[in-house]
């Protein structure tokens, strides 16, 4: 079944005093995995797309803090440079893969020829309308090879999302975080959702699979995100004849027998 945002339920929220529990076991878990992916040489490539304020950046801190930080790189992807536009718009990510045994997470992608490139003008239809292809094929050459790839889309309603840009612009913390082009981004938001749906139609596949993400709850986001990109890895490992073994010492961990790839999140629902 094609996944479609519209069937994304936003409602969803975790009990902070859950949240903390599985967060530590699950940050645990993934130190363990990156320490798996060393050892047997396969990279893993993290892409995190979505709605501006969704909460990308604080899903991506959760999921690195506790792994090694000579094991990663977050890149952070913004519109290329002018020398970068002198070549084809898949080369600047092939010189950011990570190696093998390392992880490399990319907030924002290669998936901006078929969004913002898409909307903005800044392709053209024919180009953004082949990219598709040329997408499946760049990861499937990738997963057929030493790596593992799944992609992320955090999303949040219109309103949650009025909420966030506002507390940003009266946070001089986090004011530089809300730029004009989010306001107008937003102007754009019926336009980007269907560009992303016709984007999970085309681009949702086994080898790289895009994976939804309620964010209207920020704590159900972070904790999603840990489950499914472990789960995932579990299945690339299966696929190998490997065994996603825990070298850690849970004797530290609370509740470690709830520690298990297959953790399943205890929400509730908002009352409306």
């Amino acid at each position: 079944m094609t996944q479609n945002l519209k069937n994304l339920d936003l409602s969803i929220e975790l009990d902070k005093k859950l949240y903390k529990k599985k967060l530590k076991v699950l940050q645990y878990e993934m130190l363990n995995a990156q320490q798996f992916l060393l050892n047997n040489k396969i990279g893993l490539i993290l892409v995190f797309e979505g709605m501006d304020a969704a909460g990308k950046g604080g899903a991506i801190k959760r999921l690195i803090e506790r792994v090694d930080p000579r094991g990663y790189v977050v890149h952070p992807i913004s519109a290329p440079q002018p020398h970068e536009l002198r070549y084809n718009y898949l080369q600047r990510f092939w010189r950011k893969l990570p190696q093998h045994g390392q992880i490399a997470i990319f907030d924002r992608s290669w998936y901006g020829r078929v969004l913002v490139e898409r909307i903005e003008g800044f392709a053209t239809k024919e180009e953004w309308s082949r990219a598709y292809e040329e997408i499946n094929n760049f990861e499937k050459i990738l997963t057929a090879g030493d790596y593992i790839i799944i992609k992320f889309w955090l999303h949040v309603s219109e309103e949650e999302q009025l909420k966030r840009f506002n507390e940003r612009a009266q946070d001089p913390y986090k004011a530089w975080k809300l730029t004009d082009e989010d306001w107008r981004n937003r102007e754009k938001t019926p336009e980007y959702i269907a560009a992303a749906n016709e984007m999970f139609e085309k681009t949702d596949k086994k080898n790289a699979p895009w994976v939804l993400v309620a964010g209207n709850d920020k704590k159900h986001a972070r904790v999603q995100v840990l489950q499914e990109t472990l789960a995932h890895i579990e299945r690339e490992a299966q696929k190998r004849g490997l065994h996603l073994t825990n070298v850690l010492d849970k004797s530290h961990l609370e509740d470690a027998e709830s520690s298990s790839i297959g953790l399943q999140i205890h929400a509730k629902k908002t009352k409306k």
